[in-house]
């Protein structure tokens, strides 16, 4: 190697180094570059109307904030308040719990369950339990400046990008060989469309999944039905994990009224969840993108082990980006394009007898 590849490398190895020791501040500027995309497509539909660019980016960042604010009004409140009701009522359940125990036990024979442990410090152990999370909850919530400073940068990011995208897009393309460059604004285009539609098949799909759960969970009759739908309607955008989270909060609601509710709430999430993976999603995400399930799960165990968060968070973006890269880039423009060296006359005849 020359002195220069030897330059070139060690560069690229020190790039790599620098990106991972700053991957949390990557990772957000990709969720405003993200977000940015999605809402620039919107302010080009108000452009559409004879709206000036200003006036439309204040429209949609507006209205953008006032559907969060609201969610956050309507959700987080309940939550709490929930939270607090269920640290009261521990002892009835764990006596409910206790009682269903012992019944279980009297109509099983032997000593199948002689190994079983005791549950008489049960109430105790939930209330600590319980009163442990609902006081991190509320020591996260009250010294979250990190995340405050986070969401900060991450919303003056967005207002940049989305103001005037072009020249941050030029900027990236100049990265590239002279030769490369028509081919990887294409690939940003195609990068851009992708993520566009997966956000709208994601809404789509997290409407729908929060309709389905509400109708459900009112014809059950459990408690709160409008914010627990909120939250498997917004826990819909995490794949995999989301939906089983979500089950969560109406089922602790349900054993409060009545046992067999917490069942039925049961039941009624899987069948939430086959709709979704069986009817749902294949028919959004064939129409919007094309993602293998194996893959996706992968994605938001790897993202979530290497970045925590924000990768489980923007697990599908970057899968959809990875995939859009190898596609073009390692597959159409290298694999596809490699020739080897010209075969004689004999390799091919060779080649033929072992082809039959």
């Amino acid at each position: 190697m020359r002195i220069g590849q030897w330059i070139g490398f060690l560069a690229l190895i020190i790039s790599l180094y620098v990106l991972w020791q700053l991957r949390q501040v990557v990772l957000l500027i990709f969720a405003a570059v993200i977000l940015a995309t999605v809402l620039n497509r919107v302010v080009r539909l108000l452009q559409r109307y004879r709206i000036q660019r200003g006036i439309a980016i204040a429209i949609t960042v507006i209205a953008l904030l006032a559907i969060v604010a609201g969610i956050f009004a309507i959700v987080v409140p309940r939550i709490v308040e929930q939270l607090q009701q269920l640290v009261k009522l521990l002892p009835e359940i764990s006596e409910r719990v206790l009682g269903w125990y012992n019944w279980v036990r009297s109509l099983i024979p032997g000593r199948v369950l002689e190994a079983a442990p005791p549950l008489s410090n049960l109430t105790q152990q939930l209330q600590s339990f319980v009163g442990g999370i609902l006081g991190n909850f509320v020591t996260v919530l009250n010294n979250s400046l990190a995340a405050v400073v986070n969401f900060l940068l991450f919303f003056v990011l967005t207002i940049m990008l989305l103001l005037n995208p072009v020249p941050y897009r030029r900027t990236l393309i100049l990265a590239f060989p002279a030769f490369y460059r028509r081919r990887v604004d294409e690939i940003l285009s195609e990068c851009e469309d992708s993520l566009v539609g997966w956000i709208k098949g994601t809404l789509f799909a997290m409407v729908g999944i929060g309709v389905v759960s509400f109708i459900g969970l009112s014809l059950l009759g459990v408690p709160l039905p409008l914010v627990n739908a909120l939250i498997a309607g917004l826990l819909e955008f995490i794949p995999n994990v989301g939906p089983t989270l979500s089950v969560i909060p109406p089922v602790l609601l349900a054993l409060l009224d009545a046992p067999w509710k917490a069942g039925a709430v049961i039941v009624l999430y899987l069948a939430i969840q086959q709709f979704e993976s069986l009817v749902l999603v294949p028919i959004i995400m064939q129409r919007e993108v094309s993602l293998l399930p194996v893959f996706t799960i992968l994605a938001v165990v790897v993202f979530a082990s290497l970045f925590g968060f924000l990768g489980l968070f923007l697990a599908i973006p970057l899968l959809i980006v990875t995939q859009i890269w190898l596609k073009e880039v390692l597959v159409k423009d290298i694999l596809n394009r490699w020739q080897g060296e010209k075969e004689s006359k004999e390799d091919k005849e060779t080649r033929g007898q072992v082809e039959i």
